[in-house]
């Protein structure tokens, strides 16, 4: 047995192939749809008429639906001890919505594509964070939530990239759209092809209805104090098509728009892996206070800007307090969730955050319309150090 001890520690310590396999099957599923993203808010101010307040409701309904539908297939993907089926149905119908972007000539198209694109992101991301945390050693669990972010955000950078490139050639909001398609079939094969359940992953469970409220007296005080900060935390996160339209405001041509989403996910792809090895090492609650320090930051910075190099310089710290925040958060629902509920402790997460990301939304677009956009940015540096304050508060 002695002889086994350090093979099976080297394997331990490694990184498991399923979590390379969900990292790519997020490059390219981050891919498609940034390319979308990072055109989208342009296309429909400019091209379809809608307001920043049209945009902030769209925005908020469609990430708070992914947040929303994310407690009910944590819940399921529990009960019934699998995760790929429900990774690939929500996969499946984020690349089936995406045809129709660039068939959309009316806001309600593009509402009712953002609407399903988001509810197969709530379908998978429960389940997917709950797979990570199943195959993943506790000892290296930080950075093997940190290496799918990064993969996911290098997808980020890659698809404004490849928009920008494409509206250098084809100059053309709708048809560099189809382009998206493409990579939003390859994740869904990603998944069929390299995504493998722990053998642990038991089918012993009879289907029942997934949601028991009793289960939540099985939930610590840890794990609670962790959904109250993150709520708090998504009230000042407000979706990033608020960015793109900022760039806009300041003069950036639409050509060139998608390089926020460049700027915003290179300084988060190239700091949510070292935040994720941080926080295996060091204290997650700290580097989460690094997090949100720099959001309010950015948004000090992206409310005073009035050129294109301070404006980006603001979008560089958004993505830092990315890196610094996100897989950090879903390390900390992790550590506290209960063993065989973490589908539903992500979902529950997600539920508040969700709620709370409309509201947010829904807030930015209307500070926006009513006082201007350095409003919005102002409000959520306040929001944002009211969730450091409590953050500090907890820690002593």
């Amino acid at each position: 047995m002695s002889r086994e001890s350090p093979t099976t520690n080297a394997e331990r310590l490694r990184i498991p192939r399923t979590i390379w396999a969900l990292g790519f099957v997020s490059l390219f599923m981050d891919l498609s749809s940034e390319l979308v993203h990072s055109l989208l808010p342009v296309f429909l101010v400019t091209t379809l008429g809608a307001s920043a307040l049209t945009v902030g409701v769209i925005e908020g309904v469609a990430e708070s639906t992914a947040m929303l539908v994310k407690i009910f297939s944590g819940a399921i993907s529990d009960f019934i001890g699998r995760r790929k089926g429900l990774l690939l149905l929500g996969y499946g119908l984020a690349a089936l919505s995406k045809p129709l972007f660039p068939l959309a000539h009316s806001v309600e198209v593009v509402f009712t594509a953002r609407f399903l694109d988001r509810i197969g992101k709530g379908i998978r991301g429960a389940p997917r964070d709950a797979l990570v945390a199943d195959v993943s050693p506790p000892e290296i669990r930080g950075a093997c939530f940190g290496l799918r972010q990064s993969m996911d955000t290098v997808g980020a950078v890659l698809g404004p990239a490849l928009a920008i490139l494409l509206m250098l050639w084809l100059a053309d909001i709708q048809l560099v759209l189809w382009f998206a398609v493409i990579p939003a079939i390859v994740a869904v094969a990603l998944i069929v092809a390299g995504v493998k359940e722990p053998t642990h992953a038991s089918s012993e469970h009879t289907f029942r209805s997934p949601i028991h409220w009793r289960v939540l007296h099985d939930f610590s005080a840890g794990y609670w104090w962790v959904v109250i900060v993150g709520g708090v935390f998504t009230l000042a996160r407000f979706s990033e098509a608020f960015l793109v339209l900022r760039a806009q405001e300041i003069g950036l041509s639409v050509t060139w728009i998608p390089l926020v989403m460049v700027v915003m996910s290179v300084f988060y792809t190239f700091s949510a892996y070292p935040a994720g090895w941080l926080s295996d090492r060091m204290s997650r609650t700290k580097l989460l206070c690094v997090g949100m320090g720099l959001l309010v930051l950015a948004d000090l910075v992206l409310a005073q800007s009035s050129t294109v190099i301070t404006m980006m310089l603001g979008v560089a710290l958004w993505g830092l307090h990315m890196g610094f925040s996100q897989g950090i958060l879903a390390s900390l629902v992790a550590d506290t969730a209960p063993g065989k509920l973490k589908g539903t402790a992500f979902g529950i997460f997600n539920l508040v955050s969700g709620v709370c990301m409309l509201i947010a939304s829904v807030l930015a677009g209307g500070l926006w319309q009513s006082f201007g956009s350095g409003s919005t940015f102002l409000v959520g540096a306040v929001i944002a150090a009211t969730a450091l304050l409590l953050l500090l508060l907890k820690k002593q």
